[in-house]
């Protein structure tokens, strides 16, 4: 993924210098909704394009990696000719089991990705035509995609990281890290040579503790990355993922955020909370995680929205299934 810069706007302007001027990350034409449903308006063509991310090379029986099959069109089922073995396309998949139909599916992909801000399981059901239950299950098991893509690739090179919290009493009088029933989480962010992010993590903890951001850094940084933190003392921890730390105290209070080391960060931290709050008002601690990981995943692949929603139906397919009950349980 190439790093595309980010231009200023200079004081006069020409007609030629306000097309240049754009952030032409912001300014991506993306996929518009006719022409998403001239490609995926029909199960038909949503069957089909399941078919060609799933099996690129010609169908393959997961049971005994044989080529040849018949098609049961009455039911969508492929039968190997080997082992008599039948499967579909979204067998042994995030879609497996699915009662709705896949044009459904790819309208919650489409409004999912496309959404700079999320999209709420309410909105989700109006627009999409089900029902609040089933909207909310389709974005939790497409949130859980998104988490485990992300999580399966660690990030490196020069990271800013910081401690954050999500929610908790406000009318207690108490603020900051003593706050009750906050949810503390830890934000990192990639950066280029110049300082521009490339990609984030949030994760929820425990708590900040030299020993949960310790586990943290093995998971989510590379061996060799170079960490930049606060002066919080847990931070240290990254060093047993054989990372480099340097620790930059910045003090309490708003000029604390306002830090050039840590501009990026920061502002990306006041987008996300602006965000959880604008688009869902409340989150529960159970899915919390998810929630994160669905903005983190947007941002990650802002380079190509146009591309959003194939690439997440790719990983979508290789992704196990979620039954009910497991989303449902209490995770981080």
């Amino acid at each position: 993924m190439s790093y595309q810069p980010w231009h200023n706007t200079p004081k006069t302007l020409t007609q030629g210098d306000i097309a240049m001027a754009k952030n032409m990350i912001q300014f991506q034409k993306g996929v518009s909704l006719p022409n998403f449903i001239t490609q995926y308006g029909t199960e038909e063509q949503c069957q089909a394009e399941l078919f060609k991310l799933r099996w690129s090379n010609g169908f393959i029986c997961p049971k005994c990696g044989h080529t040849k099959y018949c098609t049961l069109h009455n039911r969508n089922l492929f039968q190997c000719y080997n082992c008599r073995h039948q499967t579909s396309v979204i067998s042994d998949t995030i879609f497996d089991s699915t009662k709705l139909p896949l044009t459904k599916w790819f309208l919650g992909l489409y409004f999912v990705t496309q959404a700079k801000n999320g999209i709420s399981s309410l909105d989700l059901a109006r627009l999409i035509g089900v029902s609040a239950n089933a909207a909310l299950r389709m974005k939790h098991k497409l949130q859980q995609v998104m988490k485990e893509r992300d999580d399966s690739q660690p990030l490196s090179g020069n990271i800013q990281i910081d401690d954050c919290y999500w929610g908790g009493e406000r009318h207690d009088g108490k603020r900051g890290r003593g706050a009750p029933d906050k949810m503390p989480f830890i934000a990192a962010v990639s950066t280029t040579e110049e300082g521009h992010p490339l990609y984030i993590r949030f994760s929820r903890v425990t708590s900040f503790t030299k020993e949960a951001v310790s586990n943290w850094a093995k998971q989510h940084l590379t061996p060799g990355s170079n960490v930049l933190s606060d002066g919080l003392n847990c931070f240290p921890g990254v060093v047993a993922a054989q990372c480099e730390h340097e620790a930059v105290v910045t003090g309490g209070g708003p000029k604390s955020v306002a830090r050039v080391e840590f501009q990026w960060l920061n502002t990306i931290i006041g987008n996300v909370k602006n965000s959880l709050h604008g688009t869902y008002h409340s989150v529960s601690k159970k899915h919390f995680c998810l929630y994160l990981a669905e903005f983190c995943y947007r941002f990650n692949r802002r380079f190509q929205l146009d591309r959003m929603i194939t690439r997440l139906a790719y990983v979508a397919l290789r992704t196990s299934p979620m039954p009910e009950w497991l989303l449902v349980k209490a995770e981080l």
